[in-house]
């Protein structure tokens, strides 16, 4: 016979009941927050790790398959007692070949269960303690997930999105053994973050405009890529450069490089190596055409003299970003081709950790009002500035003094007079040393003009631009113009992809399991005392003087009006020395081509002239003894 409990009974119980069950109860777990920042209160050896493959929507090896995307993520293990957290994704190329860091670390699976034990760079070892995730991810074609790298393609370029897809439930993803891996342990928001391919992969992202990526981190990333391989209409790398770098990221797997081979045949056949001109092949490659998509935050990054991925790529992006208020933040640093996590650790860990709490956690914590912009203009000085080119810079324009035989002026007022020109001829074996060299001595093959000493220093920031009013004995020309300072001043030395520099002993930051610290060596600069320094440089095609999409032949001996931007710079020029301007034509230290027709090219002094880029304007220019004729 079924008990029949009486409403009274049943209350007497409740009231004896309720009080054991709510002593059950277990308060999810939650972030720590002490001033004003995530404490590292979650372990990392516990931490949860899993391998997961993300659904596509493209066949990029053509095989009548789907690509997957293979992603490795760490997460908190209080995350499978109720802790939301967010994630922080590193999309990248090169676990599996090239590397990450200043080590160059790969992804590793130690003891072969599957799952990472070591895990690249230190964003594990440092946020997953303080209540994030982490997921690296193999960009299709290569390391683990399917498909073939096609260098910043449609294809490599929606990975990232399919991973936050599926981290919101919009896509699917499974284990290695084929189930589904649905989650339920997000906040909702996600970040992208990367050095060079990565910060392309993340600017993408930011620029296809998904929903739930809260923030980006590129840092010295190529956001055009046919600004990384041309400028103004000139091949600075050809020969198949993206087949090249696609073979370099896949060479871990040789029966990928004999798939993909048609894919890489049909990517050196229309990139164009044989004009340089910007085509339809680079629309997908170039994200400054979706900038008005973005709806995350951005947290630029880049070296002023990083030859790799030129500074001219954060300068156009955040120009970008101010047209459509895309909030954000930017480090210009007096450094090359590095993360600032090698050059400036400290400070970047710190800003970077309050960023994304701020981003991610929902933590206000000041970040947001603090000035915008820290810029290196001399070694070692960092300023913070409202905005780049920082305020009070107005564009001088100093005008161009033919001289004699030997160098020419520069002057704050176009010359009186009937026009002068002067002439040189394209030498394309000449090198820069050549070229900015002995200014005042007597050159067939480039033009020279100096300022007089400076009365006091004189800061630049931005780009300046050499606008010539410039014929050609035939109907073709290459332009260059450099920048340089004549006189003593203290450089970080250069490389070919940045600037020499030093690597110190480890330091750590973040937490560690057996198999996986976050002990990384930093580098220092290596500064050297220098007595002339190329300050910028620019080049240009003089058929594409009207657009790099249009090549548009010169008729011999007509005049033509010739703009050439120049590599964004922020810089000091001494007290006590010159500005020197240096026009050439084929540049053969930029740009894999050069010209061997020889042409010979007349300048008009009178009209052409430097717009530079000066804080405090004329003012400035006159102070520090620019002539006014």
């Amino acid at each position: 016979m079924r008990a029949i409990v009486s409403v009274g009974a049943a209350m007497a119980m409740l009231a004896v009941t309720a009080p054991a069950m709510a002593a059950e109860r277990v308060e999810a777990p939650t972030i720590v927050v002490k001033d004003g920042v995530t404490q590292p209160e979650f372990g990392y050896a516990d931490a949860i790790r899993e391998r997961i493959w993300v659904d596509t929507d493209f066949d990029s090896d053509r095989d009548g398959t789907k690509d997957i995307i293979r992603v490795d993520l760490i997460r908190p293990a209080a995350s499978e007692q109720g802790l939301k957290v967010p994630v922080i994704i590193d999309d990248s190329p090169y676990y599996a070949t090239l590397g990450r860091g200043n080590e160059s670390e790969l992804k590793a699976d130690l003891d072969g269960d599957g799952l990472l034990d070591r895990w690249p760079l230190f964003y594990d070892n440092y946020f997953v303690p303080r209540g994030y995730a982490v997921a690296l991810v193999d960009m299709p074609g290569t390391a683990g997930s399917t498909g073939c790298p096609t260098i910043q393609g449609a294809n490599e370029n929606a990975s990232g999105p399919a991973v936050i897809d599926w981290l919101n439930g919009r896509r699917s993803g499974h284990d290695s053994h084929g189930d589904p891996v649905v989650v339920d342990w997000h906040n909702g928001k996600s970040a992208m973050i990367g050095k060079s391919y990565d910060g392309s992969l993340a600017m993408a992202a930011a620029a296809s405009g998904v929903s739930g990526l809260s923030t980006v981190v590129p840092i010295s990333g190529p956001y055009n890529y046919y600004d990384y391989t041309r400028t103004g209409g000139i091949v600075t790398r050809g020969n198949n450069y993206l087949g090249s770098l696609a073979r370099t990221i896949t060479a871990d797997d040789p029966a990928r490089q004999s798939r993909c081979a048609p894919v890489w045949n049909e990517i050196g056949a229309n990139d164009g190596d044989e004009h340089g001109d910007y085509t339809p092949f680079w629309h997908e490659r170039n994200y400054l055409d979706d900038a008005a998509n973005i709806n995350a935050s951005v947290f630029l990054v880049h070296g002023i003299q990083d030859d790799n991925v030129r500074p001219d790529h954060f300068s156009k992006f955040w120009e970008a970003l101010k047209t459509y208020d895309v909030p954000r933040k930017l480090w210009v640093g007096r450094v090359g081709h590095i993360d600032p996590f090698d050059f400036r650790r400290e400070v970047w860990v710190d800003t970077l950790h309050r960023w994304f709490d701020y981003w991610l956690q929902g933590i206000n914590n000041g970040v947001m009002n603090e000035p915008k912009v820290d810029v290196e203009p001399s070694v070692g000085v960092w300023e913070q500035h409202a905005d780049w080119p920082i305020p009070r810079t107005g564009n001088v324009n100093m005008w161009l003094r033919p001289g004699t035989d030997s160098a020419g002026g520069l002057a704050l007022t176009p010359a009186a007079g009937a026009p002068t020109t002067r002439s040189f001829i394209d030498n394309p074996n000449q090198l820069e040393a050549a070229m900015i060299d002995n200014p005042n001595q007597p050159s067939a093959n480039r033009l020279a003009f100096l300022s007089p000493p400076l009365e006091e220093d004189l800061r630049i920031s931005g780009t300046p631009v050499i606008n010539l009013t410039a014929s050609s004995s035939l109907d073709e020309a290459y332009f260059g113009a450099i920048l340089v300072e004549y006189g003593p001043s203290t450089q970080n030395s250069r490389t070919g992809d940045g600037v020499l520099q030093t690597t110190l002993p480890e330091e750590c930051y973040g937490e560690s399991s057996p198999a996986d610290d976050g002990c990384y060596r930093p580098v220092a600069y290596r500064p050297a005392n220098v007595t002339q320094w190329r300050v910028t440089k620019g080049i240009l095609d003089g058929q594409n003087r009207n657009s790099v999409a249009a090549a548009e032949p010169m008729t011999p001996g007509q005049t033509y009006e010739i703009s050439i931007p120049l590599l964004p710079e922020d810089y000091v020029f001494s007290a006590g020395n010159r500005i020197g301007v240096i026009i050439v034509g084929s540049y053969r230290s930029y740009s894999a081509e050069r010209l061997t027709s020889r042409p010979t090219i007349t300048i008009d002094t009178k009209v052409s002239h430097l717009a530079l880029p000066v804080l405090g304007g004329q003012q400035a220019a006159r102070r520090a003894g620019i002539p006014l004729r």
